[in-house]
């Protein structure tokens, strides 16, 4: 990806960690039909569904909260972004309002807002992270990405994301590791819309800027719910979207340490000036299995389960 472009998303020296701070190879393949997120109810239940400890822990949540306000978010370790700086616009606020849980399709969802007039002050990002304590394994969630905006003009470069991340101690760390589902509707990074970019970072060095990264781009309409799922063990990193794989990365990029899990949406710039355009992303469920690498259909046949149990919530991943 662009190097300038890449310097503004960590300039606030993050990437670091996203909201604790405050935050080619070239595969072409279509998208699945997109689907609605099943069901969930508002029920919680104190334990997982028998047979899903892992070798290690698991981690799900399935954003049954009433507010960014619930006091259950930072209880669980979440934490909503309100610090001001990168990635994106210099300037931009990080309004906690921005992270709401409404319905849809009869589930709960984590919904992130981002809006832009087109000036640096009029624009909004929006974040919530988990704290840093993943590691090998298989991460999913469940994602519903936009083609177009709510309200307002289409037209801008925004980002919607679903990523790991470790901080960044100094220049060129060699424990950094992040790994990104990252997608574009309107393209940006020198490249045209829609994409998605899966990246597997090495290190990177702010100033000047250098990148160590390794990417793979889909280049094709991912709107509507995706399941996204990345397999991190025995030194391989493979991503898949709605079951299928779409990247593979190995060597150097494989991460060394533990990382934290993060959904974000963002503008790389503020675009034209005029009428403000508002963005949504929403999440219906995230989940994570310590140490095994659990197939994609697998991954939703556990979550149907834990939602037929009436699980909202579970964490048995150890803090390392």
């Amino acid at each position: 990806m662009a190097a300038e472009t890449r310097a503004t998303a960590r300039r606030w020296a993050r990437r670091l960690t996203p909201a604790l701070l405050a935050t080619a190879l070239v595969a072409v393949a279509a998208p699945v039909a997109a689907a609605s997120p099943s069901p969930s109810p508002e029920g919680e239940a104190p334990a997982a569904p028998a047979g899903h400890t892992a070798n290690g822990g698991v981690f799900f949540d399935d954003f049954s909260y009433f507010s960014s306000s619930d006091p259950r978010i930072a209880a669980r370790k979440w934490t909503v972004r309100t610090t001001p700086g990168g990635p994106g616009v210099q300037g931009a606020s990080w309004p906690k309002r921005n992270v709401t849980f409404p319905h849809s399709s009869g589930s709960k969802v984590m919904q992130l807002k981002s809006r832009t007039d087109g000036t640096n002050a009029g624009t909004e990002h929006a974040e919530m992270v988990h704290q840093r304590k993943f590691f090998e394994g298989t991460y999913a969630a469940r994602v519903r990405f936009s083609d177009a905006p709510v309200s307002g003009a289409d037209g801008d470069e925004v980002v919607q994301t679903f990523f790991t991340i470790t901080p960044l101690a100094q220049d060129n760390d060699p424990d950094y590791g992040e790994l990104d589902f990252e997608y574009l509707p309107n393209g940006g990074w020198t490249t045209p819309g829609p994409i998605m970019h899966l990246t597997s970072w090495e290190t990177y060095q702010l100033e000047p800027w250098d990148a160590d990264n390794v990417s793979t781009t889909v280049s094709a309409s991912h709107a509507g719910w995706r399941t996204l799922v990345i397999h991190v063990s025995g030194g391989v990193i493979r991503y898949y979207i709605d079951g299928a794989q779409v990247a593979e990365h190995s060597g150097k990029f494989y991460p060394e340490t533990p990382m934290s899990i993060n959904f974000n949406q963002w503008f790389i710039k503020p675009g034209e000036p005029g009428r403000k355009r508002t963005w949504l992303q929403q999440v219906d469920w995230v989940y994570h299995s310590k140490n095994e690498v659990v197939a994609p259909a697998d991954v939703s046949a556990r979550v149907n389960s834990y939602r037929a149990s009436r699980t909202t919530f579970t964490d048995t991943v150890p803090n390392p």
